[in-house]
C-alpha cells in the first residue's frame, strides 16, 4: 500500500475538460480515501509544447512539455483526445512519444478519441478497443486491424485500457483505482463522488436501437434491417421470432439470419431482449406501474423472465433498478 503511481495525462487542444478533470478527480480522492496507508496518485499533466492547454469549455490546463519529462516516470499513461484527434495521428513525434512511453509504463489508456492515439502508435492491433460511440466507425475504418466495440464504457485488454466519451472516463479511472488498491477503495471513492461503482446499462454507451442504426451501410438489405429496431419497439408485446421478424423486413427466415449477423453482430433473440428491458427500464423511471404489469407490457410474459432479463443486462433486478432511477415522488 506504500506505493505510490504518477499517473501522466497527456492532454491534445480543444480536449473537454470532463475527459481530464474527472478521472483526475477519482485520482485525487483515492489520495484522500489512502493518505493513512501511504499510498496514492501523483498527477502530472503533459501536452507536446507544454504551457497552457485549452479545453472545449474554456477551462485552461497548465501543462509540461513532453520533451522535459521522463516517460520512465510513468506508472499509468492516460491519452486524452481532444475534439480533432484524428488530425493528431499525423504528428510522428507525438505518435513516438506515445510509443516509447507506453513501454515502461505499467498501464496505457484512453478516454474518448485518445484510442485514436494509441491506434496510431500500433497499441491497439489485435485488441478490442473502445471511443465515443459517433467515432467508432471512423475509428474502424482508419484502423481496421482493431477491434473497435460499440457498446462498452470501457475495454482492458492487458496492459491497454480504452474508454468511451465524457463521463466514462471517470468509471476508466474507479477500475483502475480498483486495479490498484482493490473493490473497497474504489466503492469508498464511487460514494464520495456519488457514481455507481459499475454503471448499471450493462456496460453501455447508449440504447440499443440507436446502436443497430450507427451499423448501417449501404445497401437496401441493411435499409431494411434499419428500421427493423423501431418496429421491434412498437411490437414488443407480440411474437418477435425470427419467421416474424424476417416477414417485418421481407425476408425469407434464412436470408434475415443471414444478414442480421452481418449488420448486427449479434442474435435478434438478443436485440429484442435489449429493447424490451430499456422499455421496461422507462416504465420503471417514469411511472408507478407494478412490475408484473411492467414484464407484460415489454412482452417478457412473467415477472421472473424479467427479472432474469435484467440480471443478464443490468446486473441488478427490476425492483433495484426502480429504486435508484424512479422519479423522486416514488422512492419516498
Amino acid at each position: 500500500m506504500s506505493v505510490r503511481r504518477t499517473v501522466g495525462f497527456l492532454l491534445l487542444d480543444r480536449a473537454p475538460a470532463l475527459n481530464v478533470n474527472g478521472p483526475a478527480e477519482v485520482f485525487s480522492a483515492a489520495n484522500h480515501a489512502l493518505e493513512d496507508e501511504g499510498g496514492g496518485y501523483d498527477l502530472v499533466f503533459l501536452s507536446d509544447t507544454g504551457g497552457l492547454v485549452r479545453t472545449t469549455s474554456g477551462i485552461a490546463i497548465a501543462t509540461q512539455a513532453l520533451a522535459t519529462f521522463d516517460p520512465a516516470q510513468l506508472d499509468t499513461l492516460i491519452v486524452v483526445g481532444g475534439a480533432e484527434a484524428e488530425a493528431f495521428v499525423r504528428d510522428l513525434a507525438l505518435i513516438a512519444w506515445i510509443k516509447r512511453a507506453s513501454k515502461t509504463a505499467r498501464r496505457t489508456c484512453s478516454v474518448c478519441k485518445g484510442a485514436f492515439l494509441l491506434a496510431a502508435a500500433g497499441l491497439l492491433d489485435g485488441r478490442r478497443a473502445v471511443t465515443h460511440w459517433c467515432e467508432v466507425a471512423v475509428l474502424q475504418g482508419m484502423y481496421p486491424d482493431v477491434h473497435v466495440e460499440l457498446d462498452p464504457i470501457y475495454l482492458q485488454d492487458g496492459r491497454i485500457w480504452t474508454s468511451a466519451g465524457m463521463t466514462a472516463g471517470i468509471d476508466l479511472a474507479l477500475a483502475l483505482v480498483e486495479d490498484d488498491y482493490g473493490r473497497r477503495t474504489s466503492l469508498r471513492i464511487a460514494k464520495d463522488l456519488v457514481v455507481f461503482l459499475r454503471r448499471p446499462g450493462g456496460q453501455a454507451q447508449f440504447s440499443s436501437a440507436l446502436a443497430a442504426q450507427t451499423r448501417l451501410v449501404a445497401g437496401s438489405e441493411d435499409a431494411k434491417l434499419g428500421e427493423l429496431p423501431a418496429w421491434i419497439a412498437d411490437n414488443l408485446h407480440a411474437d418477435l421470432s425470427v419467421e416474424v421478424l424476417a416477414k417485418a423486413v421481407g425476408m425469407t427466415p434464412r436470408t434475415f439470419a443471414r444478414n442480421f449477423a452481418r449488420w448486427h453482430g449479434g442474435t435478434p433473440a438478443k436485440l429484442v431482449e435489449d429493447l424490451r428491458v430499456e422499455a421496461a427500464c422507462r416504465h420503471l423511471e417514469n411511472g408507478d406501474r407494478a412490475i408484473k404489469r411492467i414484464a407484460d407490457l415489454c412482452g417478457f410474459g412473467d415477472e421472473e423472465r424479467m427479472r432474469r432479463a435484467f440480471l443478464r443486462r443490468l446486473g441488478v433486478p427490476p425492483a433495484i433498478y426502480r429504486e435508484r432511477f424512479g422519479r423522486a415522488e416514488m422512492r419516498e
